[in-house]
């Protein structure tokens, strides 16, 4: 949408064309990379393992992460875009961790 301002200074006339924003663009959905508990692999592997395929994870968020995993049955990752959410996701599964993604509500 445009608005035309017009606007007197001194003697000159002159007409100020105003573009509004549009509404805000939908966002993309966000997905949630979660991880299952592990019985076959080590606390410590898990650990590590986190941190290889997730760089921006501390050593804590790991070790919460796993710990949420080994008590509850599911860890919460990270949640991210979709194309990062299925690579982080094989990426666990490759290195022999159980991983899924799912849409975020």
């Amino acid at each position: 949408m445009q608005t035309i301002n017009s606007e007197n200074i001194g003697n000159n006339n002159s007409a100020l064309l105003e573009k509004q924003t549009s509404k805000l663009k939908q966002k993309s959905p966000k997905y949630k990379v979660l991880l299952h508990n592990d019985p076959v692999n080590s606390m410590e592997y898990v650990t590590t393992t986190l941190r290889e395929v997730v760089p921006q994870l501390s050593e804590q968020d790991a070790i919460s992460i796993m710990l949420e995993a080994h008590n509850s049955g599911l860890g919460l990752v990270i949640v991210c875009d979709l194309e990062p959410a299925e690579f982080y996701s094989e990426s666990l599964k490759a290195k022999g961790l159980t991983s899924s993604i799912e849409k975020e509500d």
